[in-house]
Formats: structure tokens, sequence, C-alpha cells
């Protein structure tokens, strides 16, 4: 099968061509979305990433030129309009799981950076500058952390934190308490911000967690919390953020992510201004570090994205399931 790969990377050729065994991949640099979906035109297959915009414009583009199956290179699936996908009779199939290790991981990296004052001494000390004033750090161990979500990424997580010694208080409606380990406690939204030094997001992006942290509730949480998010921008107001930051209500910010992120991330723009005024408004703050959706990025995962999204492909073309397609019956559990 004849799959055009959008938004390709150096490192996506190598992955793809390594795990590919049956098909053409026609690798193209290109964002997927209204201006550029004719290049898709005459593929039964397309292959896209969470920065490529499948709106249902794109979609109907899609069909009409022939496409039938969107392979996504990623867990998350909300760049993609399955309305339109599934009226279109095009198959939507993602990658549910490749290494929630690597996310996890990267989400404690950001948690202990941000506390430690990493990025800053690593400057200081390039520069020859050795004192400690302004680089007063707290123990990990015996403070309370928030995480919203307790799928694969958020169990590891929580694993993490119970070996440094915090207390972990957990909120997912979709976990049953009896099925979780002793270790977590579960909470409410509101009882949850109002117990824990630091919240970490771990849940999708759906209509009903868009900006779960806004203005609202960051008048509950303590002052001076930290607030991380390594799984959708869209979870976070970044306005209301930014209004806490200025006053103290935030006290740390760790992003691997940004609701804006599409034209920004996973491009070099380091010879251009950035021109989202809200983005460049947090990069003007000390205790705001922001990595370039890169918690994903480790070989173990890579490895894991190309083969089961080449599996994916096989399944369709073979006309049998690979357990892994998405629709709107599949959310709804019809």
């Amino acid at each position: 099968m004849r799959i055009a790969v959008f938004s390709a990377r150096s490192y996506d050729r190598d992955y793809l061509e390594r795990a590919n065994k049956d098909h053409e991949l026609v690798f193209m640099d290109a964002h997927l979305e209204s201006d550029t979906v004719r290049l898709a035109e005459g593929f039964p297959a397309i292959c896209v990433f969470v920065n490529d915009d499948v709106n249902a414009d794109v979609v109907a583009a899609l069909a009409a030129g022939g496409t039938r199956l969107i392979a996504l290179r990623s867990a998350g699936y909300n760049h993609v309009d399955l309305s339109a996908a599934d009226a279109a009779g095009i198959t939507v199939v993602r990658v549910p799981a490749y290494s929630p290790y690597a996310v996890a991981e990267h989400t404690l990296a950001l948690i202990l950076a941000l506390n430690r004052h990493i990025p800053k001494a690593h400057a200081r000390v390039r520069e020859g500058n050795f004192a400690l004033d302004g680089l007063l750090g707290f123990d990990l161990h015996g403070k309370s952390v928030g995480l919203f979500g307790l799928g694969a990424i958020g169990s590891v997580v929580a694993r993490i934190l119970h070996g440094f010694g915090c207390r972990v208080l957990v909120c997912d409606p979709f976990v049953d308490a009896n099925d979780a380990p002793s270790y977590v406690e579960f909470a409410d939204k509101r009882t949850l911000l109002q117990t824990v030094d630091i919240v970490s997001l771990h849940c999708p992006l759906t209509p009903e967690t868009y900006h779960l942290i806004d203005a609202e509730a960051i008048s509950h949480t303590r002052d001076n919390v930290m607030l991380i998010n390594t799984s959708r921008g869209g979870l976070i107001d970044t306005k209301a953020v930014i209004a806490a930051l200025k006053v103290g209500g935030i006290g740390h910010l760790g992003l691997d992510v940004y609701e804006e992120e599409a034209d920004l991330f996973f491009d070099d723009l380091s010879d251009h201004i950035i021109a989202d005024d809200v983005f460049a408004r947090l990069l003007t703050f000390p205790n705001v570090l922001i990595t370039g959706h890169q918690a994903f990025f480790t070989h173990e995962a890579l490895i894991s994205i190309a083969t089961t999204t080449m599996e994916n492909v096989s399944c369709y073309e073979n006309g049998v399931s690979s357990g892994n397609e998405i629709s709107l019956s599949v959310i709804r559990g019809d």
C-alpha cells in the first residue's frame, strides 16, 4: 500500500523504514492541513502526527482523493475530526500505547529540573558563577503530588513518585479504586487541588477535559503550586496560568505541550521571530521550563510507534482488525 507520511522528520523516516516490510512510504516534510491536503491525492493511506490538522475539510478532500485509511503515529486523536471520518468511510487507526516510561520519566525530569533550578544552575556554572543564591529547592520526599489520569503513563508516574516517598493523589473517574495500587489515594478535582504541592496532567484532551486547569481550578490550589503538563496543551488555559504565575499562585510551571503548539513545535524557528505573544510571555518567567513535545522521544518509544503503525496498515490492507481502530462508535462504546 502507498502511504503518504506527513510531518516526516529524519527520525520518522529511519524508524518507519526499519519497521516497514510491505508498503511504499512517501515521506513529506509538510504538515497536513487544508493547504497541503492535495499532496495526499491518490494515496490510499496517509500517516500523520499530532500537529497535523485533520479537520472536516481535510477529511473531505482526503476522501475525494481516494484515501481510505488515516494512520496516526500517536495515541491522541483530538487533531482528527472523527465524525467526518466516519461519514466519509475512512478508517482511523492509532498507536494506543508505546512507551509510558518515556513520558513518565520526562515528567519527573521536569519536576526535578524546576525544583532544583537545574537550567539556571547549569548556565551559571558555564559562566564561572558558583553562587547558590536563588537555587534553593525542596525535598520531593514527603510532598503530596496530584495526578489527573491514572492510565498507562499516569500509573508509571505514580509508581516513580511513590518511590521518591511522595503521597500520591489521583483524580480519574474511569479507574476503579479497587483496581489501583494501594499507594495511591483517590480524590475529587477540588480536593486534589487543595491538597497537593505538585499537579501533573496525564489525561487525554476531550471536550470534558479542555481547560481542565483554568482560573477557577487555580483558585483552589495552594500558593506556589507546581504544575506539570506532558499530556495535551489544551488541558491548560494558558492565559489563566500566566495570570497565576504573575501573582505567585503558580510557583513552578513545566510544559512539554502547549495549546497552540501546531505553529511552533517540531520545526527549527531559531531564525524566526515568535509571533505567538502568549508563548513569548511564558518564556519570560524564570520559574517556567518548556520542552518542545519531546517527552515521547526515546529510542524504545519510536520503535514501538513505528512497529504498531506499520502493523495497523497491514491489518487494514488484509481486511482484519488491528484492535487500534478509533471512531465515534468506539469512543461511545456502541
